[in-house]
């Protein structure tokens, strides 16, 4: 039962403006007495209402119950589905005003739902919410502010819900380009279909052929044994070590739609490490900057996903700049055999390229090196512009050579045998993936 105290009671506006009309009646009744007695009149009628009022909303039988169901995590950079369940177990219609204290981290102060529920029956409210920082999210207090029909009266229940929520790196994210990457009839954008090339495959079985086999793998001996017409079948080579290397240094501190460049690369490397595993390839992780942060060897574990998870939602942006020839002896001692290293970084000028080419070169000499950087989308879209004046004129003139330049560190890096994605920040899970799948069927790893 809900206990009444006077911290619970509230006045409304209809109130005030009840109060505020009988209070010019009576200073008009000076001038027309008649007004006096009809003032009184209206007086003692607001008084039982408002007394009804509270003796409606205050009543033993009158009880609300709330509660929160969020997520056991959130994902980062994602719109996460939080619900509101809200019932009256009482016998009148309530008009409900909900105020949900939501974390610190989203600087929301005016969440504000209105609702009408009638007696014994359930509502469900639904918001989303956008983390843009992974952490712990404490969830705080559900305040009810009921009223009857009447609203001269306004009664606070506050459910505590407290609760804390981690913000993981995106889960969400991870789940839909699995779906994508594994689903058989290609109708998802993004995710591409590739055909196989050559046949740096591993051997299953030899089957009987079937219209539309490879002629090229045809088994003439098996063939002939049998008298029909007989393949080989080829598996995807598997054990593949895959690593995601993530630059943690100021140069991924840049922001974009509320995230930074480090926890877009975050994201992307929970969605390839998922595929990779799910492709029965073997994920690992290495975090640097000035210094070497999280090391995950290669594995493809049941528990691998876990340990990268784990791993990412602790990493943190460093301010210093990123030491490449630490990350060539951690790579050295870490990685055995040869690998698959994508690595996400940045560079906003051909300079700071061209200052680590030559280590990223040693790096790709023993393994197969993709640099993943970001194509700068504020410039891309001011240089798509109209321009009007000769000063427009000139900062698009600067701004189309800053994007070729991305364009020209591209080049570089293919002209020494370096894999290569510039994309923007939100295509990077999608383009890495794509990336992944092409090299895969290329039989290039």
């Amino acid at each position: 039962m809900i206990t009444t105290t006077l911290k619970q009671l509230f006045l409304t506006n209809r109130l005030f403006w009840m109060l505020g009309a009988l209070a010019a009646l009576f200073v008009l009744s000076f001038a027309v007495p008649p007004l006096f007695v009809i003032a009184q009149i209206l007086l003692l009628l607001a008084i039982v209402l408002i007394v009804l009022d509270v003796w409606f909303l205050f009543n033993p039988s009158v009880q609300v119950a709330a509660r929160r169901r969020t997520p056991k995590l959130l994902s980062l950079g994602d719109f996460n589905q939080i619900y509101l369940d809200l019932q009256n177990r009482s016998s009148i219609l309530l008009t409900i005003q909900v105020i949900d204290e939501l974390p610190v981290q989203f600087q929301i102060r005016d969440f504000v739902e209105r609702i009408q529920l009638p007696a014994d029956t359930e509502h469900m409210l639904t918001y989303p919410l956008r983390p843009t920082t992974r952490g712990e999210y404490g969830f705080g207090a559900i305040h009810l502010y009921l009223n009857t029909a009447l609203g001269f009266i306004e009664r606070r229940v506050s459910v505590d819900a407290a609760v804390t929520v981690p913000v993981y790196p995106s889960v969400i994210q991870m789940r839909q380009y699995e779906l994508r990457a594994f689903h058989r009839v290609a109708q998802f954008q993004g995710i591409k279909k590739l055909r196989r090339i050559g046949h740096s495959y591993e051997f299953e079985q030899i089957k009987n052929y079937v219209r539309g086999d490879d002629y090229r793998s045809i088994n003439w001996k098996a063939s002939s044994r049998r008298a029909e017409l007989m393949v080989n079948q080829y598996e995807d080579e598997r054990a593949q070590q895959v690593y995601s290397i993530i630059d943690k240094s100021r140069v991924m501190r840049l922001p974009f739609n509320g995230l930074s460049l480090m926890d877009y690369a975050i994201n992307a490397t929970l969605a390839l490490s998922n595929i990779a595993l799910k492709k029965y390839d073997r994920a690992g992780l290495i975090t640097f900057s000035d210094v070497i942060g999280a090391t995950i060897k290669a594995d493809s574990k049941t528990t691998q996903l876990q340990k990268i998870l784990s791993a990412l939602y602790k990493e943190q942006e460093r301010i210093l700049e990123a030491n490449y020839e630490l990350l060539y002896h951690a790579v050295h001692t870490l990685v055995s055999r040869r690998s698959l290293l994508l690595l996400y970084t940045n560079f906003e000028s051909r300079y700071a390229l061209e200052r680590v080419l030559p280590l990223l070169r040693r790096i790709n000499k023993f393994h197969l090196l993709v640099v993943i950087f970001f194509e700068n989308t504020e410039i891309r879209n001011f240089a798509r512009q109209p321009a009007h004046t000769l000063e427009d004129i000139y900062h698009q003139t600067v701004a189309q050579q800053f994007l070729s330049e991305k364009v020209q560190m591209v080049q570089i890096l293919r002209q020494h045998g370096i894999q290569a994605v510039c994309t923007s920040p939100e295509d990077l899970s999608m383009n890495t993936i794509n990336k992944y799948l092409e090299l895969k069927s290329r039989g290039l790893i």
